[in-house]
């Protein structure tokens, strides 16, 4: 079973004061990209897998898809959720993604962001994903890179400046990690890019795109503090599509 951190309550009040809880898409500065990756959507059944405050349905919505249907297994995002949806083209739903099987060959896009790091079973939702998509379906989804998925402890190393914490990366060890991110205990699991791709294909999906996301020199200059995030990918965008 997923851990449902977002019904921890420090963890969702410290969730629901981040740029992206509070402005949505225009928060994530990784949605540009991720938006281009998408099909058309009007008139199209949309799946949202860990959609938490809703914000893509609406965005879906509001690009003319026919229905959309978005999955989450906190109770507390999905209250939002609803109670910031007045479209009755979008319907919420709580499931736990590590077992959750949509019915199949019923819709034109499954979408995800931020939410298959949490998931220890990703070969199994990918599957159940694939068999979800109609024919030419697409699968576009976003998660932590791995990169920073990776560090598995701090340890003391001593640099030319003294004594400086330094991150154990662990790269090549894949499965559970559990940091101290907004609450104590927070789990993820770490794959390698190499390991997304593999579970992407063995399910069945060809790849259109992958990329490795990190600020444009142009938002950096609109925000100079995501300059650091210029040092390392961030997220890891992938799209696929089901022939």
């Amino acid at each position: 079973m997923t851990q449902n951190i977002y019904d921890d309550e420090i963890f969702f009040a410290g969730y629901s004061q981040l740029p992206r809880s509070v402005q949505g898409l225009a928060g994530a500065p990784e949605w540009p990209v991720l938006r281009s990756m998408l099909p058309d959507l009007a008139g199209k059944d949309v799946l949202d897998l860990g959609c938490g405050f809703g914000w893509f349905c609406r965005f879906a919505a509001g690009e003319g898809a026919a229905s959309i249907l978005g999955v989450d297994v906190s109770g507390n995002m999905l209250d939002r959720a609803r109670s910031e949806t007045s479209d009755c083209g979008v319907v919420y739903e709580q499931a736990d993604l590590e077992s959750y099987a949509p019915p199949a060959a019923a819709f034109d896009l499954l979408y995800s962001s931020l939410a298959f790091h949490y998931v220890a079973d990703l070969g199994g939702v990918f599957a159940r994903a694939h068999a979800a998509l109609r024919p030419g379906g697409a699968l576009v989804c976003s998660v932590e890179h791995p990169i920073m998925t990776a560090p598995v402890r701090q340890e003391w190393l001593v640099d030319a400046d003294g004594r400086a914490t330094w991150p154990v990366n662990g790269y090549l060890d894949e499965g559970e990690r559990v940091s101290n991110w907004l609450a104590q205990g927070v789990v993820k699991h770490h794959r390698t890019i190499a390991t997304y791709l593999d579970l992407l294909l063995d399910a069945g999906f060809a790849l259109g795109r992958l990329v490795e996301w990190a600020p444009s020199r142009e938002q950096v200059s609109a925000e100079p503090g995501w300059a650091k995030e210029r040092e390392r990918p961030f997220f890891l965008l992938m799209a696929g599509s089901r022939s």
